[in-house]
């Protein structure tokens, strides 16, 4: 029986959207969620550790499953193989223009179109941003209490990704796929979305293209990974705002830089722009953070901020 997600995948897909031609802005937002071939699941490789299968359970009939930390066993037909994408364009993305994909990683417990778009209303804040940007947010362990990046753990696996979504987005458009390849990214990870961005960042898969980091209430580990990055990508920015629930991780993360003589600021930034580094406290709820954090809707502020791309 065909997957009902899948199904649902390829109807948004084959819906008919108004497109730009080549160079010219877009008079109407557009947005779809597609099934891609390169996604974070179906993933059949072991832990980044290397000490076991990411796939550790097997049940009666070779259904197969994971055991998560926070969650038990989550089985792959359920939770693992989702392979959707999120792609928005907002009314007056301008392909002529210098412009920015804005890639954002989901928390746990989340689905595209419930939550990326409905609950944290990631699209609505990146129209109401001005920034001249595109968006792109993949599925990871769907509705699930998981923080596993999946294929995204693997070196040069988010590269194809993102060259898979230049190409559909090209088909959202109008636009060349090489513009895409060759834009900047704003990296943001939400909550759980620390795993899959650490790992990003660790394998350096698309090099010199990243302009800046953003964690939304994120850093939960591997805060060695992020304070490495920020040491050694000074001509980029990393904004990390929190709660009391990740506040031990970014203090890790702020005291990591301080051994290197790195003083990080604690005020909210005018801009977001080459070495722009800023620890953002909050007295605000984790599960509401990506609309109410130090200000209401953190991601538009902050997108709104991003120097040298206006819409």
């Amino acid at each position: 029986m065909p997957d009902r997600r899948a199904i649902v995948a390829g109807l948004l897909a084959t819906v008919a959207y108004p497109v730009a031609s080549e160079g010219a802005r877009l008079h109407k937002a557009v947005s779809t969620i597609l099934p891609f071939q390169v996604s974070p699941f179906p993933y059949r490789g072991k832990l980044p550790d290397g000490s076991a299968p990411f796939l550790d359970v097997t049940a009666a009939g070779g259904r197969r499953g994971h055991t998560s930390p926070r969650g038990g066993i989550y089985w792959e037909d359920e939770t693992y193989s989702d392979r959707s994408t999120l792609l928005a364009v907002p009314k007056g993305f301008d392909p002529a223009k210098p412009a920015v994909i804005v890639v954002f990683f989901h928390g746990n417990g989340a689905t595209l179109q419930r939550d990326v778009v409905g609950r944290q209303r990631v699209v609505a804040q990146l129209e109401a941003s001005g920034l001249n940007a595109v968006l792109v947010a993949p599925q990871f362990a769907s509705d699930a209490q998981d923080s596993s990046a999946g294929n995204f753990w693997t070196p040069g696996y988010f590269a194809k990704f993102m060259a898979e979504a230049a190409r559909e987005l090209a088909k959202l458009t109008g636009a060349k796929a090489a513009k895409f390849d060759a834009m900047p990214v704003v990296l943001v990870a939400y909550s759980g979305g620390y795993n899959p961005a650490a790992f990003v960042l660790k394998n350096g898969d698309v090099g010199g293209r990243l302009l800046g980091v953003v964690l939304l209430d994120a850093a939960f580990d591997e805060a060695d990974i992020f304070a490495s990055w920020i040491a050694h990508h000074r001509k980029s920015f990393f904004v990390s705002a929190y709660s009391k629930s990740s506040a031990s991780g970014n203090a890790e993360i702020r005291q990591l830089l301080a051994g290197q003589g790195f003083n990080a600021s604690a005020e909210p930034p005018r801009r977001l722009e080459a070495g722009t580094v800023a620890f953002l406290a909050s007295d605000a709820g984790h599960d509401t953070f990506v609309t109410r954090a130090f200000v209401s809707n953190p991601l538009q502020w902050l997108l709104g901020r991003v120097h040298g791309f206006p819409r």
